[in-house]
């Protein structure tokens, strides 16, 4: 979900002069993050339930591992230009392996049977990597937070789906995104149903969370 991909169960310790909360665009934001929420709340949550009430978990399982078998290019790219080749090599062989063993991905038999872990690599932590800074804070609607480094990341790591080649029809596509987002929401239900109604300053928190999580991710090791 939206909330959900910017928290993180246990945040790095700051480091205050890189993880100073650039948010000049406050006002704004948290309009959109409200607007988000509530998205989620009222229509995203509840289709998600209806959705999980209908298909069995192991099937939700498949599919969100089929569409992540997907996005092996911007992950072998992205490790490449990190001089990750260790983690490339892992893409590759994990493709390799479920899109024949894992019947098209189905199955992550690469990390069952081979212990080969999926990396964690984008444009936006390229970026960060090669010293560009996040920009602004940012939240759009019906997207996840970001910065202005990430939206850029977002859109260039976008060019690298090979489904936007194979499915040349936005709305085809814009059916295969809105059915992994229902599926990825089915199956994060209640994992921060907890932290939702704990949380005073909801907007902070997740703001804090998604940049202390990009900071981890581009200073700390490799994160595969």
């Amino acid at each position: 979900t939206r909330l959900a991909q910017a928290r993180t169960s246990q945040p790095a310790e700051p480091a205050d002069a890189i993880l100073e909360e650039y948010d000049p665009w406050e006002s704004f934001n948290e309009k959109m993050f409200s607007f988000n929420y509530n998205m989620d709340r009222y229509v995203l949550k509840p289709v998600a339930k209806g959705y999980n009430f209908v298909m069995p978990d192991r099937m939700q399982q498949m599919i969100d591992s089929g569409f992540d078998n997907l996005l092996v290019v911007q992950r072998v790219v992205n490790n490449l230009l990190q001089w990750r080749p260790k983690g490339a090599g892992a893409e590759l062989g994990r493709f390799l392996i479920n899109s024949t063993l894992g019947i098209g991905g189905l199955f992550d038999i690469a990390k069952q049977e081979f212990g080969l872990q999926k990396t964690k690599a984008d444009f936006g932590q390229t970026l960060g990597i090669w010293g560009v800074g996040p920009g602004p804070f940012l939240v759009l609607p019906l997207l996840p937070p970001l910065t202005v480094r990430d939206g850029i990341g977002t859109a260039v790591d976008g060019a690298m789906d090979p489904l936007s080649y194979v499915l040349p029809f936005i709305w085809t596509r814009l059916g295969m995104k809105i059915g992994s987002t229902i599926n990825d929401r089915s199956l994060n239900l209640d994992l921060y149903q907890g932290f939702e109604e704990t949380t005073v300053d909801l907007y902070s928190a997740v703001r804090n969370g998604y940049l202390q999580r990009r900071d981890s991710l581009i200073h700390g090791p490799a994160p595969y």
